[in-house]
């Protein structure tokens, strides 16, 4: 029994050793996008770094990455979700998107916002600062009830 459990913990160690050397992208643009979103329409001030501290790391082409994203496999599944989320929405390729997508997306983002559906608790485990306060929630949702004018 000591022997077995000797060898799993020597296998374990090896193979968390070794993933260490997996390569990872990094998603993280120098400059800022000409198809972002604060291209496409006038973002008050207020509303754009509340998009850039809640929403940005996983809906646009510039991750803030922290210390621990460096420890594999957490890049692993940091990287898996920040994919998921661009591919839902992407902030820094707005401008790439049909007036009809823009919409949706707008409509949609109004909505997760007023349920409190984003960001993503597991996401504010980690991020507490990202959490939107009513007052910052407000501020969005004028923002966006404004475009939909």
């Amino acid at each position: 029994m000591k022997k077995t459990l000797k060898w799993f913990f020597i296998v374990g160690l090896i193979t968390l050793v070794g993933i260490q050397f997996i390569p990872t992208d990094v998603n993280k643009q120098e400059v800022i996008s000409t198809s972002d979103i604060r291209y496409v329409y006038d973002v008050p001030d207020n509303v754009m770094n509340i998009l850039e501290n809640s929403c940005y790391d996983c809906h646009s082409n510039n991750t803030n990455y922290p210390w621990y994203s460096q420890i594999q496999p957490v890049r692993l599944i940091m990287d898996h979700h920040v994919e998921e989320g661009k591919e839902e929405l992407n902030f820094s390729e707005f401008a790439n998107y049909s007036e009809r997508r823009k919409r949706n997306k707008m409509r949609a983002i109004l909505e997760q916002i007023e349920k409190s559906k984003m960001p993503l608790p597991s996401y504010l485990w980690l991020h507490s600062d990202a959490t939107i306060t009513l007052l910052q929630k407000d501020s969005i949702v004028s923002f966006l009830n404004r475009l939909k004018d």
